[in-house]
């Protein structure tokens, strides 16, 4: 099964209220129209990317990171890759290469959000497929060369360093959790 299949087969299996169910269509509707190329940095209409939010659920913290591009405190995440099989997996190999901590786990039950936003050219927006990574007890984090800062955050503390979206992602994190 290929990447974008895979994408096809979460996406109908998410079930997201609100207005992520929308959002859900959105993203089927794209990667119809465009395909496997939908997937891909090179689609200028925009492409799926996978993030996750690290979490240390028994010190009610969060880890974050200063985006080196976009100077914003943001969850791991990014473009998939060719040696990407699944979203799941994409997520989780963006969330250890920029966190550095070895041994997250994604939370069981599939994606937690659906994220659109818009970002600087060519390219006009990403569709951004949002999961949760349980981070170990000892998990001691090393910033990579696409960070400027990775910090632990609690969960309150969030709001007042992160948008709306890295906010909605731990909302709906917690509650999963």
């Amino acid at each position: 099964m290929s990447l974008y299949d895979d994408a096809v087969l979460v996406l109908k299996g998410y079930e997201g209220r609100g207005g992520q169910a929308d959002l859900r269509q959105a993203y089927l509707d794209h990667l119809s129209t465009h395909g496997d190329a939908g997937m891909w940095k090179a689609c200028t209409a925009g492409h799926v990317t996978a993030s996750a939010l690290v979490v240390d659920p028994s010190r009610g913290r969060v880890l974050l990171t200063l985006h080196k591009k976009l100077r914003m405190w943001l969850q791991m995440g990014g473009h998939c890759e060719p040696g990407d099989t699944t979203l799941a997996a994409a997520a989780l190999r963006e969330a250890t290469e920029e966190s550095g901590v070895p041994g997250l786990t994604l939370l069981p039950g599939g994606p937690v959000r659906l994220d659109q936003h818009p970002i600087p050219g060519p390219c006009t927006q990403h569709l951004d497929v949002q999961y949760a990574a349980l981070a170990p007890a000892d998990a001691i984090e090393a910033i990579s060369d696409e960070s400027l800062d990775l910090r632990w955050f609690a969960y309150d503390e969030v709001a007042s360093v992160a948008d709306e979206s890295v906010v909605r992602l731990m909302e709906a994190t917690r509650a999963r959790l």
